[in-house]
């Protein structure tokens, strides 16, 4: 269940209690199951509970992915009911530590444009754009909205154009340009008695809508399953069945590759990978009460993988390293 579904569609509470019982069978993905049950929390309106998951994965003495990230969310929500002071404090301490994942960055400036502190917000994206774009010729998917942000708040603030905000408009693919997307008059058009008004307002909403959908669909890919070669090699000599699903590692890379690129030609949106072990497919096997030789089982350990979060997007960006574990490029790679 994505954190995004509409309210009416579904019980928050039930479903961030489901994520937390599913981190506990599975402590090596707490970090990700943990994360949507906040954000579950959040939008159940329970926000000192969703602060109490994001004290249980900053206190748990395991290495966490993302400090950074767990500890921006933290404060967003913190701000939201009452505490400005320590939300405050997280975010200094964020932007001192100048983390390289721009969702850190994103988080913690939105909470302060949210809060009507432009100026803080515009340089706290403008600390960002600097530290992860400066020498980039082409922005990683994951920094535009480090790039949108900027230029919305910036014409809040009413400045001018500069090089940042012509990288973002050259990054932008929606039909409506960004300075129609964050022209501070069109709040006044939603109040406007004139129907030509409103409608323009109304697609310009929709392209909108369609970006963040886009955005926060992308965590959830459907997901095709890769071992490693020491991995596979280990399955097959304990699993002898298992070797006709894979003849050899090498024809095992390019039957994935080729699965991939077909389910992209049909269309299927939000591809990834997700790598598989030989202990963990086996205690998934046991707790599904069959037996890890059955071929059955392998789409089903993929799903479940990639809903547990261990999926990473396919086709990894340019200059990204190949999805196999090779070390190169995948443009050099399996892209080639």
């Amino acid at each position: 269940m994505r954190p995004d579904t509409p309210a009416e569609n579904v019980d928050h509470a039930s479903e961030a209690a489901r994520l937390e019982r599913t981190a506990e069978l599975y402590p090596e993905d707490a970090e990700a199951l943990l994360l949507r049950a906040a954000a579950h929390r959040e939008l159940a309106g329970d926000r000192p509970a969703a602060t109490a998951l994001y004290d249980r994965l900053l206190v748990s003495g395991t290495g966490l992915d993302n400090p950074a990230l767990v500890r921006a969310l933290k404060a967003s929500n913190l701000w939201e009911y009452g505490h400005e002071a320590e939300a405050r404090a997280i975010i200094d301490g964020i932007r001192t530590a100048s983390p390289r994942d721009p969702a850190p960055w994103v988080i913690v400036a939105e909470a302060l444009e949210s809060h009507d502190e432009l100026e803080q917000a515009h340089e706290t994206f403008t600390q960002a754009v600097r530290l992860l774009l400066t020498g980039v010729t082409e922005p990683p998917r994951a920094t535009h909205p480090l790039l949108f942000g900027r230029h919305r708040v910036r014409r809040m603030l009413g400045a001018v154009h500069d090089e940042w905000d012509a990288l973002a408009d050259s990054v932008h693919t929606l039909p409506i340009t960004l300075d129609e997307l964050h022209d501070p008059k069109r709040v006044w058009s939603l109040g406007s008695e004139n129907p030509a008004e409103l409608e323009a307002e109304i697609s310009r909403l929709r392209a909108e809508l369609g970006a963040y959908r886009q955005a926060l669909s992308r965590p959830f890919p459907v997901a095709i399953l890769h071992w490693p070669a020491d991995e596979l090699a280990e399955l097959t000599e304990a699993y002898p069945a298992l070797a006709r699903e894979y003849p050899s590692y090498e024809e095992h890379l390019a039957t994935t590759e080729a699965a991939l690129r077909e389910l992209a030609s049909s269309g299927t949106p939000n591809l990834g990978v997700v790598t598989g072990t030989v202990p963990s497919y086996e205690a998934f096997a046991a707790s599904e009460g069959t037996v890890p030789g059955d071929t059955t089982l392998l789409p089903q350990y993929a799903t479940t993988l990639a809903a547990r979060g261990r999926a990473v997007a396919w086709p990894p960006e340019r200059g990204t390293a190949c999805w196999c574990g090779s070390g190169r490029a995948y443009g050099e790679c399996h892209g080639a």
